[in-house]
């Protein structure tokens, strides 16, 4: 059996170039809601050598949090994510959802 952290590695391996996911919607999306901080704690405690694009988590406001975040922002932008003028991302129109049509940045804005 998988580890919670492991789990969360692989959904965010999926997450497209473009598009984001919330600390939150990992944890919904995994069936462990109001388990954000540990998808957090997971995330911090990720190898580097793992492969997972961790600069695609975001928090729920649409701002990067954590460290690095002018590295990450930098990363956000070279894959195409669209941020507001106000310098959060745009989760109308990036935020992937696994097996969610029309989510993902260019897609047709959430409900």
């Amino acid at each position: 059996m998988s580890t919670f952290a492991e789990r969360v590695y692989a959904l965010v391996r999926q997450v497209p170039k473009g598009s984001v996911i919330t600390y939150g919607a990992i944890a919904r999306v995994l069936g462990e809601p109001g388990k954000a901080r540990q998808v957090g704690w997971a995330m911090a405690a990720c190898p580097e050598d793992a492969r997972v694009p961790a600069h695609r988590v975001i928090n729920a406001r649409g701002e990067v949090s954590g460290g690095h975040t002018t590295r990450r922002r930098k990363q956000l932008k070279a894959d195409g994510v669209v941020f507001l003028q106000d310098g959060r991302v745009d989760l109308d129109r990036c935020l992937w959802l696994p097996n969610a049509a029309g989510s993902g940045c260019g897609a047709t804005p959430r409900e």
